[in-house]
Order: structure tokens, then sequence, then C-alpha cells
């Protein structure tokens, strides 16, 4: 196996309700990784539902913007910048951009995840 590049405007970008989704790296890029990363951008208000992945470790890495942590049973923490979250497969989590910046972060999933169920495509600039 070589090793292998590529640009961040290359990757694949997933939408929904105030969510771009980028995959930097997931099985339809990178087949052989061990992992999936994602780099999230949420719009102020914008929200991902309570949800859990029944064999999938996820880890967010929160770079920019303020949000709130959902947690099971209705539960939430408050989460900013700087901050980082591993959540073990099965356990109930989400997020919302509770500030008024954008709230981006990166998402490491193990093992690797096509999350294409999930989000509607973006429409690519030549379709218009």
């Amino acid at each position: 196996m070589s090793v292998e590049k590529w640009r961040l405007d290359d990757c694949e970008a997933l939408t929904r309700s105030g969510i771009i989704s980028r995959q930097l790296v997931w099985p339809k890029n990178c087949p052989q990784a061990q992992s999936t990363v994602t780099q999230v951008t949420m719009a102020p208000g914008s929200v991902s539902e309570r949800h859990s992945h029944k064999s999938c470790e996820q880890i967010w890495i929160v770079v920019q913007g303020e949000g709130a942590l959902l947690l099971e049973n209705g539960g939430c923490d408050v989460l900013r910048a700087g901050e980082i979250v591993r959540t073990p497969a099965g356990d109930v989590h989400g997020i919302m951009n509770s500030g008024g910046e954008p709230l981006v972060y990166f998402a490491v999933t193990t093992p690797p995840q096509d999350f294409t169920y999930a989000y509607k495509p973006t429409p690519s600039a030549d379709s218009g």
C-alpha cells in the first residue's frame, strides 16, 4: 500500500438542514482506511438529533463555535471550540449549534462508515 494524497476541495460534501458534512476520508475515496474522517459545519440553530452507532466509536474535535452535546435521556452539556468528545459504540449522542456562528468540528469514526444514508449529496456547481 502506498501513501495517498488528495485535496480538501476534492472531497465530497453531504448536506441536510444547515449541516455540511465534508467526507475527508471515507470508503468512497479511501477504501483501505481504518477510520472515516469528516469535517462538519453546522449553521446556527441546526441540529443532528440524538442517535447511536451500534458498532462504531466516534470522536469529535471542536475547532470553532459553541453548541450543545445532546446525551441520552434528554441530557445535554455545553460544547466549545477546543474540546474533544469520545462516544463509544452504542452510546446515544447528538449535537446542536446553540451559538451565533458556525459550529465546526472534525469527526473520526472507527471502523469506517459511509454516511450517505443520513445526508443528501450537495449538487455540483456544474449541475445548476
